[in-house]
């Protein structure tokens, strides 16, 4: 009996323990500076739309603030007007169970120059309207700072990507083959027991 009571009270001082060492955004700086080439309210469509982002350590915090970062993870959010009565979407403070950034646009090691990539929008990405969102790891994996093209000043810098609809072209040629190769089939079937019929008189 002690020792069950005991093997409880170790998992409710690990699950206590893991709570307070969750990190929240709110408890993160903001210590990158993001640009994106997407202009505000600008539509790109999915599998065909670019966009160039880079980032660097906001100056206004201290030297060696990016001391502990080894990654950074660049990142397609959800802005609220696409996240309302979708909880799939949704923000929470815990970062572990946020759901705001989905689609990623990069994750590399971090370096402190040459900080830019070109993406082009996955075809697998909805319709929605976006906003562009970093985030810097250390070793252990957490995240340590963060970065986003929109805040208090910038509310309005979002955009929107069109998601594909319809049939493809590669599509529509794959349905023609396989159409054509089952009529053939047909034939070749109804060929045959047509010579096994005469064969057998």
């Amino acid at each position: 009996m002690a020792i069950n009571r005991a093997i409880v009270a170790t998992v409710l001082l690990s699950c206590l323990a893991a709570s307070c060492y969750a990190i929240t955004f709110s408890s993160l700086q903001r210590t990158l500076d993001l640009d994106a080439s997407v202009k505000a309210g600008e539509v790109l469509k999915a599998g065909e739309g670019k966009i160039t982002v880079s980032w660097k350590v906001n100056t206004t915090y201290p030297a060696g603030t990016e001391s502990s970062y080894k990654t950074v993870k660049v990142q397609l959010c959800y802005a609220p007007v696409s996240q309302k009565d979708r909880g799939w979407r949704k923000t929470v403070d815990l970062l572990k169970k946020d759901k705001t950034c989905q689609h990623t646009i990069v994750e590399r090691p971090y370096s402190a120059s040459d900080n830019s990539v070109t993406y082009t929008v996955k075809r697998d990405v909805p319709t929605a309207t976006y906003f562009i969102r970093a985030y810097v790891y250390n070793a252990a994996g957490e995240q340590v700072g963060y970065g986003q093209t929109t805040n208090a000043e910038k509310s309005a810098n979002l955009f929107s990507v069109e998601a594909v609809t319809g049939r493809h072209v590669s599509l529509d040629i794959a349905s023609v083959c396989f159409s054509a190769f089952s009529v053939v089939s047909l034939f070749g079937f109804f060929f045959m027991e047509k010579r096994k019929a005469k064969a057998s008189n």
